[in-house]
């Protein structure tokens, strides 16, 4: 499966770290902070992977903008009280090793900041793994397709030669927009049915379904 792609992309929320619920409650609690209606937990979890933007319009609508940086801080607050607690999937470090092994490109697309990226990737040892890295500060963010262009052009490959991998339909819908092609986790943020209405080469249950299909599948 390998040989049918020149570079493997990995969206980092829900995909190769368990962090979704703690952005989650981390905009949840910062809501209720600043006294306003709290998302639930749906509504709150399908904007992880948006810039920072789009995700406060739709998961906070009622935010005036001049308590945006108020709420931001209490985001971050919140969450950097779980963010050393936070995992990686079981089964994930051991799929970067082997596709490094295979001598495959390697890339993060990620709606983290990247100040907030690096501290992820030097937090689980990462920092490494990937040749290439884009956040949603550094570019338009997801669902556009700059991040996979650039990736793509810094790499010298043709987009339709990068896979995504992601959770969301963020990353499925970027990965189009770019022509590249996507396969989606379940486990993350974005609900299976969601995830399959956009027609993904694939579906995984887990980082080891999806380790199987890439190296042996």
């Amino acid at each position: 499966m390998l040989e049918r792609f020149d570079a493997i992309v990995f969206d980092w929320d829900g995909t190769l770290i368990d962090s979704t619920a703690a952005i989650a409650r981390a905009i949840q609690s910062a809501a209720a902070d600043l006294g306003l209606p709290v998302p639930d937990f749906a509504t709150a979890s399908h904007v992880i992977g948006l810039g920072l933007q789009d995700a406060l319009t739709r998961a906070v609508p009622d935010l005036p903008a001049a308590r945006r940086a108020e709420f931001i801080a209490r985001y971050r607050y919140y969450y950097a009280a779980n963010e050393m607690s936070l995992a990686l999937f079981p089964g994930a470090r051991e799929l970067l090793r082997d596709l490094r092994a295979a001598g495959k490109p390697l890339a993060v697309a990620t709606g983290k900041s990247r100040v907030g990226l690096a501290r992820a990737l030097q937090a689980t040892g990462l920092q490494s793994c990937f040749d290439v890295t884009r956040c949603a500060d550094q570019t338009a963010p997801k669902p556009q397709p700059d991040m996979l262009l650039e990736i793509a052009a810094e790499l010298a490959v043709a987009p339709a030669r990068l896979l995504m991998v992601g959770d969301t339909t963020h990353d499925l819908q970027m990965a189009v927009a770019a022509g590249a092609r996507a396969v989606a986790v379940t486990y993350g943020a974005h609900p299976r049915a969601q995830l399959a209405a956009l027609a993904p080469l694939a579906l995984f249950d887990s980082v080891q379904a999806l380790h199987r299909w890439l190296l042996h599948g």
